[in-house]
């Protein structure tokens, strides 16, 4: 059986509702951050050697990381998660990219403890134009039309986030949120991470 390592509110949310829309069994194993450590007391480093979530174990073993890599394999494995069309494959793996590397890393002075009042408006107003190019590109209540993709999982995820620190959202991305909140789905995983 899968095994997701998570951080409760972290970007290893959207793998876990991305599992959950998969309608994948799977366990979870909660990771401290700051101590790197599993519930059982052993070392997060023996799973995850980069020391952060998410980490997903598969059947075999292996483990795979980055949330582009596991959103991807989840779409790849259950195609009802992938973006439509003959190009849709690209244009998902565009998606995840554009919001791990332009969205997600941006996010680094909100948590960072040496941030200053500077560096923490620089990377709330990077994320809010970025979020501007976000919504103009919905195709529909989600991100390519009227089915959810793993990659809406992790919008969802950079949107709570966004949020939580107090970053203005377009409204069409404020609908967004209220309409991925309300599957099924996304309920049980924010009530695994104990986020509702």
């Amino acid at each position: 059986m899968l095994t997701l390592y998570y951080s409760p509110g972290a970007c290893s949310l959207a793998d876990h509702i991305a599992l959950h829309e998969a309608g994948e069994k799977f366990n979870l194993v909660k990771v401290d951050l700051k101590s790197h450590k599993l519930e059982d007391g052993r070392s997060f480093f023996e799973i995850n050697p980069k020391g952060y979530v998410p980490a997903l174990q598969l059947d075999s073993g292996e483990i795979l990381s980055e949330n582009l890599a596991i959103l991807a394999m989840i779409a790849d494995n259950h195609p009802a998660l992938m973006a439509p069309g003959q190009f849709g494959r690209y244009r998902l793996l565009e998606m995840l990219a554009y919001i791990s590397t332009e969205i997600h890393k941006a996010f680094k002075p909100l948590f960072a403890a040496g941030s200053t009042d500077a560096d923490k408006k620089k990377a709330a107003d990077t994320i809010s134009q970025r979020l501007q190019f976000i919504s103009s590109q919905l195709k529909g209540p989600y991100l390519f039309g009227e089915e959810m993709t793993v990659a809406d999982a992790y919008l969802f995820v950079m949107l709570l986030w966004s949020q939580k620190n107090k970053i203005s959202l377009p409204e069409k991305l404020k609908s967004f949120i209220e309409h991925v909140k309300a599957r099924p789905t996304v309920q049980v995983a924010l009530k695994h991470e104990g986020l509702i």
